[in-house]
C-alpha cells in the first residue's frame, strides 16, 4: 500500500488526510525523537510558553485548550496551573498522551483528552481562557481556519500561545542549523522512527510556513490584539502571543 506523503506547503489542499497518517506511523517514536533531535530545549520552550501565561493562569477558575496537542507534553505541563483540555485530531497520538497521562501518578486533577479538528473544534464559542498550539498551526490544512476556530473558542480578554519552529535571526548559525535541519535531522528521524517521509516533511514545511512577522500579521488579521513573538534560541522556534478582545 502506497502511503500518502504530506505536501509541505503552506495551505496545501488535502493536507489534512496525510498529516494524520503519518503522525499515527511515526506516534510510538515521537516523544523520544523531538527529544532526541531538539537536545531537549523543547522543554525550554514549552516552560517559556507558560510563564507567558501566568498572569491568565493565576485567575480562578481558568480553562485551557492545548490544541493540537499530539503526546499530550504541553497539556501535562499546563495541568498543575489550570485545568486543561487537550485536542488532536490523531487518534494514536492520543492514546499514548493518556498512557503518560496515566503515569503521572502526582496530578491533582486530570487532563481530559479529546478527539478533534482544529479547522472545526467540537467547543462552543468563547468556552476557553487559553488556547496554545505547539508545532501544530504549520500543519492545518488551511491556517487561516484554525486562526478564526481559537479565536472563536476563546473568551473575550483569552490569549492565545502558538509556538511553531521559524526563522533563525542569526546568519552563521542560520546556515549551520540548515544544514542540520535539511541534511541530518532527517537522516536521523528515518533510522529511528523508521518513517522516510515524516523527518523529510519537516524541514520543507517550517521553510514553506510564514516567517515571524507574517504570522503575527495573519492572527492580527483574523482579529486577534496586543500581537507579539518571542524568538527561541536564536528564532529556532518562535512564540507567538494574541488576544481575543
Amino acid at each position: 500500500m502506497n502511503k500518502e506523503i504530506p505536501d509541505p506547503q503552506f495551505n496545501a489542499p488535502g493536507k489534512d488526510r496525510a498529516v494524520r497518517a503519518m503522525f499515527a506511523e511515526i506516534a510510538p517514536s515521537y516523544d523520544r525523537l523531538n527529544h532526541l533531535l531538539s537536545l531537549n530545549i523543547d522543554k525550554r520552550w514549552r516552560r517559556f510558553t507558560i510563564a507567558k501565561l501566568a498572569d491568565i493562569l493565576k485567575r480562578p477558575g481558568t480553562l485551557a485548550l492545548d490544541l493540537c496537542c499530539g503526546t499530550a507534553d504541553l497539556t501535562i505541563e499546563l495541568q498543575p496551573f489550570t485545568q486543561v483540555i487537550g485536542c488532536d485530531f490523531c487518534h494514536p497520538m492520543l492514546v499514548i498522551g493518556n498512557e503518560k497521562i496515566d503515569h503521572q501518578s502526582e496530578m491533582r486533577d486530570r487532563p481530559l483528552l479529546t478527539e478533534g479538528n482544529a479547522m472545526q473544534l467540537p467547543f462552543a464559542d468563547r468556552s476557553f481562557d487559553i488556547v496554545t498550539i505547539a508545532f501544530g498551526l504549520r500543519n492545518l490544512e488551511r491556517v487561516d481556519i484554525g486562526l478564526a476556530e481559537i479565536c472563536r473558542v476563546l473568551k473575550p480578554g483569552g490569549r492565545v500561545a502558538i509556538l511553531e519552529f521559524s526563522r533563525p535571526i542569526v546568519p552563521v548559525f542560520r546556515q549551520l542549523f540548515e544544514f542540520y535541519f535539511h541534511n541530518i535531522l532527517p537522516r536521523i528521524g528515518a533510522l529511528i522512527s523508521g518513517s522516510t517521509t515524516a523527518y523529510t516533511y519537516l524541514p520543507k514545511s517550517v521553510g514553506n510556513f510564514p516567517d515571524q512577522k507574517r504570522l503575527a500579521s495573519l492572527m492580527r488579521e483574523t482579529g486577534f490584539s496586543a500581537v507579539r513573538y518571542h524568538n527561541l534560541s536564536a528564532g529556532i522556534a518562535a512564540l507567538h502571543l494574541g488576544e481575543r478582545q
